[in-house]
């Protein structure tokens, strides 16, 4: 009798439960057929199509979205947020590709992450899975063997993988047309994270970042939750005396009424809320809190809120 015979014959139960669980991950993370884009390479011109038609060339039945294509030009932490804030809301097994690469054609990995929610994310590894990987759990992640995992006769070109290594990987992937494991080497559980302040209660201080705007309006979304602010001790109504710094520099202080939501003050009143994300968010009834007070988002720009 073999060592593994020996073991399945004294382990029954915990093998089955072993098999089981593999079972589900497997299934949950099954590709799905969608396709989601995001890059920042704007819709000027035919970068995105491209991309596309890549994709559409590998598997007709693929289903393609777009997450945005608005990411400020190099912005790998707006990249990495934007991803967080969307790929929860769609169902396992689909697959991201996200194109913020101010190194391409240089020796930064090619990756693919899966996450314990059964989400791909196909990116260059430069700081874009910072938050997903926090969020949705590393589950496996292999490097992208170029030389199966690249659009034929592609080789020649160095400057967009976006559409040469990073969409037709996604398509073959979501299509099943290969396995997760047919993408390339397994990589230790690990991505190249952006450093920021993670929200915390200390001495009646609520700390935390500003990592992105709701740009169309104006509002300025922190990372702070609902858990770290409760802390504080406030209720509706509450004023509440803010700083904001970027880096060591403070650009804005003031105070805000804390309200459920814009109608609950005079128009042009300054207030806090909780946005539809639940963290802790400023802005103005009818008017922009960023152009104001010339508040903007990024991993280095922090606040402080107290009573």
């Amino acid at each position: 009798m073999t060592i593994l015979e020996q073991y399945l014959t004294k382990n029954p139960m915990r093998y089955l439960l072993t098999y089981l669980l593999s079972t589900i991950l497997t299934v949950a993370s099954a590709q799905n057929n969608i396709l989601v884009f995001q890059s920042d390479f704007g819709l000027k011109d035919g970068a995105v199509a491209a991309m596309k038609g890549v994709a559409a060339g590998v598997s007709g039945e693929i289903k393609m979205y777009d997450l945005t294509h608005e990411i400020p030009a190099y912005n790998i932490w707006e990249a990495a947020y934007r991803l967080m804030q969307t790929a929860p809301y769609w169902p396992a097994g689909t697959v991201f590709v996200s194109v913020v690469d101010p190194g391409v054609g240089t020796t930064r990995k090619s990756v693919v992450l899966l996450t314990k929610s059964g989400h791909y994310f196909v990116t260059p590894d430069n700081g874009t899975l910072t938050l997903v990987a926090e969020q949705l759990g590393i589950q496996e992640i292999r490097e992208i063997d170029e030389v199966n995992n690249r659009r034929k006769n592609s080789q020649a070109s160095y400057t967009f993988h976006g559409r040469d290594v990073y969409a037709y990987t996604a398509a073959r992937l979501a299509s099943k047309t290969i396995s997760f494991e047919k993408v390339g080497p397994k990589l230790p559980a690990k991505v190249e994270s952006i450093a920021y302040q993670k929200a915390s209660f200390t001495d009646g201080k609520v700390k935390g970042t500003i990592p992105i705007l709701d740009i169309q309006y104006g509002n300025v979304w922190t990372n702070i939750d609902r858990e770290t602010f409760s802390g504080l001790g406030v209720k509706t109504g509450d004023k509440l005396q803010v700083s904001v710094f970027d880096g060591q520099k403070k650009v804005y202080e003031g105070r805000v009424t804390y309200v459920n939501t814009f109608g609950d003050v005079p128009e042009g009143q300054d207030v806090g809320y909780f946005n539809s994300l639940l963290n802790f968010s400023l802005g103005i009834n009818m008017g922009n809190f960023s152009e104001k007070y010339k508040v903007y988002s990024g991993s280095e720009w922090n606040i402080i809120v107290t009573k």
